[in-house]
């Protein structure tokens, strides 16, 4: 079935609008991170800063992809033959706000299971999805026309579906990580289930727009339907991100009232709480208080700039 107006640009537009829609969220996810943790590490702000110059030439490009067709072109069949000339920027440019997200989280990992393994597998499979977005792009710039015979399938496929498989290993991975964090402790558990539930959410969000993106590529390959998933994958990686990093301070709310100290993480504010016969918890200015005895003595970082519980050192309490 030969390609119509409706199917190329119905999507596209459908998924310009969303991208713009989220990158307005993003930047003012971006605005409160700045002004409210100017106390994390450089390399995190410089991250976040980075994010925001990617996502705003991700949001210029896909204006020109929509504009160039509509616009420009508007009354000829080039539309319909030739694919946008800006094109090329958007696997290239969303593999380069995903990856780093996800190579990110694969170190959140590492902090938290204190394991290389799953980590390592995470960016190698994050980089091969870098690599098929960059093989994507590079691909649009040779062949210009719209693509037949499923010209560019085998890239996309690379790119989104080591995409998705990347962000599953995540969510699985930083959910089990938690769950054997618990502690039996009602504030620190609660706030453990409450990470995961997120971590879930966000993991699962971007992987299923990732395997949506991919099937209706394959299905129906003369089309661009796969676009109102497409312009949005980036910003989804970028938002779950801010939004994570903006969830501190309420999360910290749940533990704690008042600001807590340094993280082993991001190098910016955590408390370390101890429970155990005669332990204490010990927050910023020295103010101590007493938890419930337990035959365990177990001594739980708190991340306000992860939100990030882990179980620090385990040992009865006596020894």
């Amino acid at each position: 079935m030969p390609p119509t107006v409706a199917s190329l640009f119905g999507p596209q537009l459908l998924g310009a609008f969303f991208n713009l829609l989220l990158y307005g969220v993003f930047v003012l996810q971006a605005f409160n991170y700045w002004q409210t943790y100017q106390n994390d590490h450089g390399w995190l702000r410089a991250l976040v800063l980075y994010l925001f110059l990617a996502e705003t030439a991700n949001s210029v490009a896909t204006i020109l992809i929509v504009y160039q067709p509509l616009i420009l072109q508007n009354g000829t069949k080039l539309p319909l033959t030739m694919l946008p000339t800006a094109l090329p920027a958007d696997p290239i440019l969303t593999v380069l706000i995903s990856t780093p997200v996800q190579i990110f989280i694969a170190y959140r990992m590492k902090v938290l299971s204190n394991s290389w393994i799953l980590p390592v597998i995470v960016t190698l499979i994050a980089l091969a999805s870098l690599g098929g977005g960059l093989w994507l792009g590079g691909l649009i710039m040779v062949i210009r026309h719209i693509p037949k015979n499923g010209e560019l399938e085998t890239p996309a496929t690379v790119w989104l579906s080591t995409s998705a498989a990347a962000d599953v290993l995540i969510t699985a991975g930083l959910s089990w990580s938690l769950y054997k964090s618990k502690t039996g402790f009602a504030v620190t558990d609660t706030l453990i289930n409450r990470i995961i539930r997120l971590t879930i959410q966000t993991g699962l969000i971007t992987s299923l727009f990732a395997v949506l993106d991919i099937i209706l590529f394959s299905v129906v390959p003369t089309s661009m339907v796969n676009f109102t998933m497409d312009f949005m994958l980036s910003k989804l990686y970028s938002n779950s991100l801010l939004s994570t990093l903006n969830a501190r301070a309420s999360l910290n709310d749940m533990v704690n009232s008042r600001p807590i100290q340094s993280n082993v993480l991001f190098g910016t504010e955590t408390g370390v709480f101890t429970t155990g016969a005669g332990v204490e918890s010990t927050l910023k200015g020295g103010s101590k208080s007493i938890l419930p005895t337990s035959s365990r003595d177990i001594e739980v970082q708190v991340s306000k700039s992860h939100y990030e519980l882990t179980e620090y050192s385990v040992g009865k309490v006596g020894q």
